[in-house]
């Protein structure tokens, strides 16, 4: 243990990036999003240590102990703790209200549209026809991938 002790008074910094990268190994494993902020802090520490920054081992641990609460209850303070409603990996539904143009005239109903740079087929609310370059909105979807537009 004496080796320890002589790495800490000779390089603090390294002894307290590895308390963080202890930390965030244990964060990794956990997904518990409550020891990110300790790790963070004990990097912030650690690169106080490294400028120069001596208040002994006791001022490190309290000074590590503070930004480790400040931290986390700022996080879970402004930082939003449950994600959008709706699946993740469907782009589509997020187009919901978006604007767009039409890339062809519609037709019986029927056409394309660029929305956020992607371009889609399209069925327009109520049938009818639609002249290309028209402004649309988005109301929703139909059958799979099909955005039904009503002109905006």
């Amino acid at each position: 243990m004496d080796w320890l002790v002589e790495l800490y008074r000779q390089q603090p910094f390294w002894v307290w990036l590895a308390v963080g990268a202890m930390i965030l190994t244990a964060e990794v494993a956990t997904g518990s999003g409550w020891l990110l902020w300790a790790a963070g802090s004990a990097a912030a520490v650690g690169y106080l240590a490294m400028l120069g920054l001596d208040i002994g081992l006791g001022g490190e641990i309290i000074l590590w102990a503070g930004l480790s609460l400040v931290s986390t209850v700022a996080a879970k303070r402004f930082l939003p703790s449950k994600p959008e409603p709706g699946d993740i990996n469907n782009n589509v539904e997020r187009l919901i209200g978006r604007t767009g143009q039409a890339t062809s005239a519609f037709t019986n109903g029927y056409g394309r549209v660029a929305v956020e740079g992607c371009e889609w087929a399209a069925e327009l609310e109520g049938g009818g026809v639609l002249p290309q370059g028209a402004r649309v909105e988005v109301a929703a979807l139909t059958d799979g991938a099909r955005l039904l537009v009503r002109e905006a």
